[in-house]
């Protein structure tokens, strides 16, 4: 898993909508969200926040572990 804690150190801190955290809009400064799969939208103004740790797992994230070609799908 990537170390999101080394890159911040880096790069600062970064505006993402946290699940584990008490999230208030940089626009309005509510906190009430609707979470899709990779963004997080203010329920108020429609600010919309990346997800800290969006599109990792789920339902259509595919990933091909072999280093073979596959050929392309016939129309």
């Amino acid at each position: 898993m990537y170390n999101f804690g080394i890159r911040q150190a880096h790069t600062g801190y970064r505006v993402a909508y946290r699940p584990d955290q008490t999230n208030h809009c940089p626009g309005c400064g509510q906190s009430h969200w609707m979470l899709g799969r990779l963004t997080a939208e203010c329920a108020f103004c429609g600010t919309a926040l990346p997800l800290n740790a969006g599109g990792a797992s789920g339902t259509g994230l595919f990933r091909r572990s072999t280093g073979k070609t596959v050929p392309p799908l016939a129309a």
